[in-house]
């Protein structure tokens, strides 16, 4: 029988529990009727339904119709799918009139990372209930499988994927010449006369010349052939070709680093793993059990025990970093995207703890959320609700934090309160929550099942017989200039459709052109791009039109992106007079502007809040930077765009750090960042900001390493602060932040990769040339520990690279790092992103270990991974020479730490006091495209200390870059400091930070005024 065979029995188990509630003849009823295949109507998004055959594949892995333009492309895996639903209720089933269609007959597939949607119409009820329960049923046994299961069933979908595609005929059969083009396709470097010989060794069978799908897996197995892990194996059983279960447990004490490893343990891996009932019989595991159990999870890089929650529960939410999503509800950008209920769901269920409602006055009394001010989608607010209700609690229990940016009527809040206390019921009472200490907040597990709502409450001044009061109204969407934001009117000839239409051609080919760009190269596509662009083509168009544009009034769509360029056109007018270096000055307003001060404070606003919103407000109250009291009082939320942290954290970490001890800090992307682009989150973790908000619909370098950081402590979206930060202070930028504390070193040994396909952007896709791997390895973290080193490239070897390298790395702060693995394809013009995995570097695993690359199912690298304790000051300098010795002798002491009473004032003319006297210097573009063109290091290569592309040089750096030989730009400084690349500094946004008393007023408790600007 077929190890396809043996899995699809396997995994039977896994469905019992769907079967309390329908029979295995029904059940199966349906999968026959599936594979069968149901003619039904496709609606798609401004078309005509489309009619269309749709059916299950024979091995239950995929849905696919037919007739398709898309031919291969036109399938969905039953992995991908994250829910059905049925009846009329996604959006382009709203869309469509009342009685067009039967309800009982409609249901949706909701699919992919970004929640597509495939509405589907059956020409009766009985037909769609067939293929709901057909597709619940297949869902089901996906879900319930543990890892070992899923690793063997991806496995072997992969071969008979794999196989279906090399079979251009369709005969079920591959002859020799299939053969050799699917070995170019897997990257496979073999002579033919090689390949010819493994295949006649596999084709057992009467029919001589072709291989089945059985004879096929033989053959790959011949062709996997791990000669690492053979040898590996050699070195433990003694130069036989097996290990015995004693030395099988010798190999995981003294390789792995595993304690406690009995007889039995090692017996069960034997019975797991060996594929040969005969050493099965002996009690001994062959090379391919051993290959099988090396490239299960119990051994990849990411520790089994961090799947599950293992830190303490029991502190301060201030001591947690929280899982935070911005716009939760926006699909795609943040001008014209979709809002979808249904992206809560998604990211609640990915690990997210804190999500946003944007509420504003809907028709008929009714509340809506969207992203004011722009052309995007309307939802209704208790849509949300009932939303985030359903799937808070489904993956955890630890509370769920609403962020609700509150732009209402009165008698829309109150409307808003009652459907908050009507869904959400008990789980907004927190009266039975102790903290044990008035003045600290509770803990994660003390909140279990609980929602916080996180708004603005009424002073404390107002009676509580007041019914409604003044409160500020300064949030995400006031950060846009008045002139910027979108109208709902149109004048003049220029419908909103055409402003529309005109806008999204342009975001979706300048998205388009970043994608074949350097995925890893922040500077190759920025928002300022993106606006000057859309700005450039607006005009084109009014040109087009001189209706339009002749008109004396102008046009909402004229209002909407001409501020942008303003806003892009001013930077540059004065980068011109104020030269590169001072980027932070280049964005002062032309003199006609009015002064940072009287523009703040005309900003100023303040609008009506309600009672009862406001009584369920508890721990999360949302203030203002001006409104903060030193009082010692906690429950303050502070939300910061990435603009003003950013100068938060580059001139007054240590203040920050200690503020954010006892409260919580929020900071989210620019609202510049119109293309839903997201900032590097590791500045504001470095100074202990707890929620951190990204853009979750944007794929991309920043929400991988938001995935790697809350993967970790069983992905509950809560992972603890490093004790150093909750607890007394340092200063993250320092050469040396942490002198008295023990550094780990990381010796890496990349040995070999496996499987790696042709670059995802690949100009002639499987056609192309055979890659020529290397691998980078990145440690992110403090600035200090932030760098990379690389491998050599192995020509022509996609299949079975062999590097046999070792990188050495020291890190200050294991507690925050992460270790991010890069494959890339060399080229002489520079070089192609294949794949990635990132991981936190305290969930690394000592031993031999396989890092399987993100989304890709079969590619891997296999490492070895040692970590040592390294005490004292100096070790730093003698295992990373690029560190200087003015570091260590104290060139730029830190200053004393001062008291909260100032870390939130903003004063432009002080800033220069405190701002960085080592300018900014900014990457050439003679510089990005030496950066670009540069061949991947020979071995030996010095490792490049240039850490975040994000990050430039702050207060301690004492060194001009160097540039090797090469042409390729090294940086030599080592403390670094974060600054979003898309979005400049500007000073009309936020200025610099006076001098503050010293923390020793704040201690003995005088209560400060509110701060001022």
């Amino acid at each position: 029988m077929s190890s396809w065979n043996l899995a699809e029995r396997s995994r039977a188990r896994y469905r019992r529990h769907f079967l309390v509630d329908n029979s295995a003849f029904h059940v199966e009823r349906c999968m026959s009727v599936m594979q069968s295949g149901t003619q039904m109507i496709k609606l798609k998004r401004g078309a005509k339904g489309l009619v269309r055959l749709f059916y299950l594949d024979e091995h239950r892995t995929r849905l696919r119709w037919r007739p398709s333009r898309k031919s291969e492309k036109a399938k969905i895996l039953i992995d991908s799918i994250y829910k059905v639903t049925e009846g009329r209720q996604s959006e382009i089933f709203h869309r469509q009139a009342e009685g067009n269609f039967d309800p009982s007959c409609c249901f949706t597939i909701y699919h992919g990372n970004h929640m597509e949607s495939l509405d589907l119409i059956t020409s009766n009820p009985e037909e769609a209930r067939t293929w709901i329960t057909g597709l619940k049923y297949l869902m089901a046994g996906i879900s319930d499988e543990d890892s070992l299961a899923k690793r063997q069933r991806t496995h072997d979908q992969w071969l008979k994927h794999t196989f279906e595609e090399a079979d251009k005929n369709g005969d079920g059969l591959l002859n020799i010449e299939e053969t050799h083009q699917l070995m170019h396709k897997l990257n496979v470097n073999l002579p033919r006369r090689k390949v010819r010989q493994m295949f006649q060794e596999a084709d057992t069978d009467e029919n001589q010349g072709t291989l089945t799908f059985e004879e096929f897996c033989v053959f790959y197995k011949m062709m996997s052939l791990r000669r690492d892990l053979y040898l590996l194996l050699l070195s433990y059983s003694d130069k036989k070709d097996h290990l015995t279960a004693e030395e099988l447990a010798q190999f995981l004490k003294v390789e792995q680093k595993m304690n406690n490893v009995t007889t039995d343990y090692c017996l069960d891996i034997i019975r797991k793993f060996e594929v040969s009932e005969e050493n099965k019989a002996k009690n001994v595991l062959g090379i391919e059990g051993f290959t099988s159990f090396m490239r299960s999870p119990a051994c990849d890089v990411f520790n089994p025990l961090h799947h599950e929650v293992f830190q303490d529960m029991e502190q301060p939410l201030c001591n947690y970093y929280i899982a935070s999503s911005h716009n939760t509800y926006l699909t795609g950008d943040q001008l014209l995207s979709q809002s979808r209920a249904d992206m809560y769901a998604r990211v609640l269920q990915e690990g997210c703890r804190c999500v946003e409602v944007d509420c504003w006055d809907g028709p008929d009394g009714e509340p809506v959320v969207h992203h004011g001010y722009t052309l995007t989608s309307k939802i209704l607010f208790r849509d949300v609700v009932e939303t985030i209700n359903k799937h808070a609690f489904v993956k955890n229990e630890f509370p769920v934090i609403l962020s609700i940016e509150n732009h209402c009527s009165v008698q829309q809040q109150r409307k808003i309160a009652q459907y908050l206390k009507a869904i959400f019921r008990d789980k907004l009472d927190l009266s039975s929550v102790d903290t044990g200490d008035s003045k600290q907040l509770p803990s994660p597990q003390s909140l279990r099942g609980k929602i916080l709502v996180k708004g603005k409450k009424l002073p404390y001044h107002l009676g509580d017989d007041a019914e409604e009061g003044d409160v500020s109204d300064e949030d995400s969407a006031d950060e846009i200039e008045d002139e910027c934001k979108f109208r709902l009117h149109c004048n003049n000839g220029t419908t909103e459709h055409q402003v529309e239409s005109f806008i999204r051609k342009k975001l979706e080919s300048l998205l388009k052109e970043s994608q074949i760009r350097d995925k890893e190269d922040p500077d190759s596509f920025t928002v300022r791009a993106l606006l000057k662009a859309t700005h450039e083509g607006l005009n084109a168009h009014l040109t087009q039109h001189p209706d339009v544009k002749e008109s004396g009034k102008k046009s909402h769509g004229r209002s909407l992106m001409t501020n942008f360029g303003k806003y892009k056109k001013t930077t540059k007018s004065r980068s011109k007079s104020y030269g590169t270096d001072d980027e932070e000055d280049a964005q002062q307003p032309p003199s006609k502007e009015p002064s940072p001060l009287s523009r703040l404070g005309r900003r100023r606003k303040t609008m009506k809040l309600c009672r009862e919103l406001s009584d369920l407000v508890v721990y999360t109250n949302s203030v203002a930077a001006q409104d903060i009291m030193d009082d010692g009082s906690t429950g303050n939320v502070l939300s910061f765009s990435e603009t003003r942290a950013h100068q938060v954290v580059q001139q007054k970490a240590e203040q920050f750090m200690v503020y954010n001890q006892k409260q919580l800090t929020r900071v989210y992307p620019s609202a510049y960042r119109i293309d839903s682009s997201n900032f590097n989150p590791l500045p504001y973790w470095s100074t202990g900001c707890q929620l951190v908000a990204l853009n979750y619909q944007s794929e991309g370098r920043m929400m991988q390493l938001n995935r790697a950081k809350f993967k970790t402590n069983g992905n509950c979206g809560y992972v603890l602060k490093p004790q150093q930060m909750c607890k007394g202070t340092f200063n993250p930028f320092s050469g040396d932040p942490l002198p008295a504390n023990p550094k780990k070193q990381l010796v890496l040994k990349v040995i070999s990769g496996q499987q790696l396909p042709k670059p995802p952007d690949s100009m002639f896709g499987d056609r192309g040339e055979i890659i020529d791997p290397f691998v980078e390895v990145e440690i992110i973290g403090l600035p200090v520990d932030c760098c990379k080193d690389q491998t050599r490239v192995v020509d022509d070897n996609g299949f079975n690279p062999m590097w046999e390298e070792t990188l050495t790395f020291t890190v200050h702060m294991p507690e925050i790092a992460l270790v991010r693995f890069l494959v890339w394809d060399h080229d002489p013009i520079g070089r192609d992103f294949v794949g990635q995995r990132t991981v936190t570097f305290s969930s690394l695993v000592p031993g031999y270990r396989h890092v399987y690359l993100e989304g890709l199912t079969e590619a891997s690298i296999f490492v070895h991974i040692t970590i040592n304790d390294i005490c004292g000051k100096w070790s730093p300098l003698i295992l990373n020479p690029s560190y200087t010795i003015l570091h260590f002798l104290g060139a730029t002491k830190s200053r004393q730490l001062q008291g909260l009473k100032g870390l939130f004032h903003k004063n432009p003319r002080l800033a220069a006091s405190d701002s960085n006297p080592h300018s900014m210097r900014k990457r050439s573009l003679g510089d990005r495209i030496l950066r670009r063109t540069a061949s991947a290091p020979a071995k030996g290569r010095k490792k490049s200390k240039t850490g975040f592309h994000e990050m430039v040089e702050i207060k301690e750096s004492v060194c001009e870059p160097a540039r090797e030989p090469d042409g390729v730009l090294r940086r030599t400084a080592r403390s670094l400091q974060a600054r979003p690349v898309s979005m400049p500094v500007g000073r009309t946004l936020l200025g610099a930070w006076p001098p503050a008393p010293a923390v020793a007023e704040a201690a003995e408790g005088k209560e400060s005024p509110p701060v001022q600007f």
